[in-house]
C-alpha cells in the first residue's frame, strides 16, 4: 500500500504541473469555458491525488484491499485526463467518457469507507 502514497505524492505532483501550465501557458488560447473545464480536471485530479495517499496511509494498518485506490488512479486518468484533452483540443465529444472516470471516483470513495470500517490489525 505504500505505493499508493508514492503514486499519489505523483499524481500531486501532475496537477500541479499540469494546472499551471493550464492557468498560465493556455490562458491566451482557451475560451472561458475551455479554461473551466480545464480547471475543473485539474481540482478533481487533485482531491483525487489526496484521497489515494489518504488511502495509502490507511491501508497501512488494515488488510484492506487496493482496488479503491485503482479506481482512484483510474478515475484521475480518464475523468480528468478527458476534460484536459476536452479543453486542449476543443473536442466536445471526448466529454462523453468524461462520467466514465468519474464512476471510478465513485467506486474509489464506496471502497474508501468499506475499508475504512475493517478493524486496524494489532501486531
Amino acid at each position: 500500500m505504500k505505493n499508493f502514497i508514492t503514486i499519489g505524492a505523483v499524481f500531486g505532483a501532475l496537477a500541479v504541473m499540469i494546472g499551471a501550465f493550464g492557468a498560465h501557458a493556455l490562458k491566451a488560447s482557451l475560451s472561458a469555458y475551455e479554461l473551466g473545464v480545464f480547471s475543473t480536471g485539474s481540482n478533481y485530479h487533485f482531491y483525487h491525488a489526496f484521497a489515494l495517499i489518504a488511502y495509502g496511509l490507511m491501508a497501512k494498518d488494515r488488510d484492506v484491499p487496493a482496488w479503491p485506490a485503482y479506481a482512484f488512479i483510474f478515475g484521475i486518468i480518464v475523468f480528468s485526463g478527458s476534460l484536459y484533452l476536452l479543453a486542449v483540443t476543443h473536442t466536445p465529444k471526448l466529454g462523453m467518457i468524461t462520467p466514465i472516470g468519474g464512476l471510478g471516483f465513485i467506486a474509489g470513495w464506496i471502497g474508501f469507507a468499506l475499508a475504512a470500517r475493517k478493524k486496524t490489525i494489532t501486531n
